[in-house]
């Protein structure tokens, strides 16, 4: 059965994490996986999660299955985070299922669709997250890319990204980003979403919107604005999200995947044809990251606590992508390096060539995607003056 297996190559990202634990450098930076640090270079547990997750121990009662659809009051809650007050709430017109993780969300998403309509071709930006290619390839989709980053001026392609968008098929699914960007962090602005979402309209594609960073960006609201925008435009849409980030729940893998129909109707008989995609793939998703979720959400005290550690989180981000520019020009770094500051979340292409990335590494112990993508939560007071003095030589 398994003689004939090739050995495969490891996922260029995870290899990094391998190559970096191995390092004896004391001065090596890992700028690779897509993980929130803090100063110390730490992924900390949010004293919210703590809180939460101390109520779930001291009154969870059982651990019987929850159904296919996880916990309703996590997909309630999750639905209201996503969406506020939106109509599609009050028409009854949104169904969301809990999902292990973002990942879990957009590969039954991607099932789903290809239920509905097989071989069903799917757009993403180019360049977008490293594993949505594969998740929607394995899932069956035909997989095509539409330009969205302009590596030579560093920033959004949003001419090429239209006409591409003008082009696609009715029918034909796209998926988009609602904020953060990964890998680019580049982000439509509010009158380009209103340009998407009426192109969306008016050539009848299914949007597929990940939101994987929602607070991490401007803020709660603001990083929810093209999804609301666009249920505002199109009667179908899926919306897949994610806890890992925002509610630092990586390991627990909790996400949703939430589907908007044209009617009420519509939204029942998609979710009597979205469980059987569930019940075959992993039948039940798990409990405890949805649970503290909840909890957080339905607490005042615990959200405002919530709130002003994800503004922490926001804050520092922002700080050391200022901070790391200044570096850059205290070491006498001529190339322009301002656009680091005007993209939103943890992600960033900082354009230089894969020589001098593999000299970052070899040389200086930086360990860098081979697309130039750094994480900028791994950037820190500690380390950013050996960052900005190892780049500024390899330049």
């Amino acid at each position: 059965m398994f003689s004939e297996l090739k050995p495969q190559p490891a996922d260029p990202i995870l290899g990094l994490s391998v190559k970096f634990k191995a390092d004896n450098n004391p001065n090596k930076i890992d700028l690779g996986p897509g993980v929130y640090k803090d100063e110390s270079g730490h992924t900390p547990v949010l004293d919210c999660v703590k809180k939460a997750e101390q109520q779930r121990v001291d009154n969870e009662t059982s651990k019987v299955y929850l159904g296919s659809a996880g916990s309703a009051l996590f997909n309630e809650k999750i639905t209201e985070l996503l969406l506020g007050d939106h109509q599609v709430i009050g028409s009854n017109r949104i169904r969301t299922i809990s999902t292990p993780g973002g990942t879990g969300g957009l590969r039954i998403a991607g099932e789903f669709i290809n239920r509905c309509k097989p071989g069903t071709t799917i757009w993403v930006s180019n360049p977008t997250w490293a594993n949505h290619q594969g998740v929607f390839a394995a899932a069956g989709l035909n997989v095509k890319t539409y330009p969205y980053y302009d590596y030579e001026n560093k920033c959004l392609d949003f001419a090429g990204m239209l006409d591409a968008l003008k082009e696609v098929s009715t029918g034909d699914a796209v998926l988009l980003h609602a904020c953060c960007h990964n890998p680019s962090g580049m982000d439509l602005n509010q009158e380009q979403w209103r340009e998407v979402a009426a192109l969306a309209n008016e050539r009848g594609f299914l949007p597929v919107i990940d939101i994987a960073y929602q607070g991490f960006g401007q803020g709660l609201e603001e990083d929810a604005y093209g999804v609301r925008l666009m249920a505002d435009n199109v009667d179908e849409m899926i919306i897949c999200s994610s806890c890992s980030k925002n509610f630092g729940l990586y390991r627990d893998r909790i996400g949703a995947c939430s589907i908007i129909g044209k009617t009420d109707i519509a939204a029942d008989i998609i979710n009597s044809a979205l469980l059987p995609v569930v019940r075959v793939n992993y039948s039940m998703p798990a409990a405890h990251g949805a649970a503290i979720v909840e909890t957080i959400l339905s607490s005042g005290e615990l959200m405002t606590l919530w709130h002003d550690e994800l503004k922490t989180m926001r804050d520092r981000i922002g700080d050391m992508r200022q901070l790391l520019v200044n570096k850059l020009i205290a070491n006498g770094v001529t190339r322009d390096f301002s656009f680091i500051t005007r993209q939103n979340g943890m992600f960033s292409f900082l354009g230089i060539e894969a020589e001098q990335i593999q000299r970052l590494q070899e040389e200086f112990s930086i360990y860098i995607v081979g697309s130039s993508r750094i994480n900028v939560a791994g950037v820190s007071t500690a380390n950013v003056d050996y960052l900005a003095q190892s780049i500024a030589k390899v330049l």
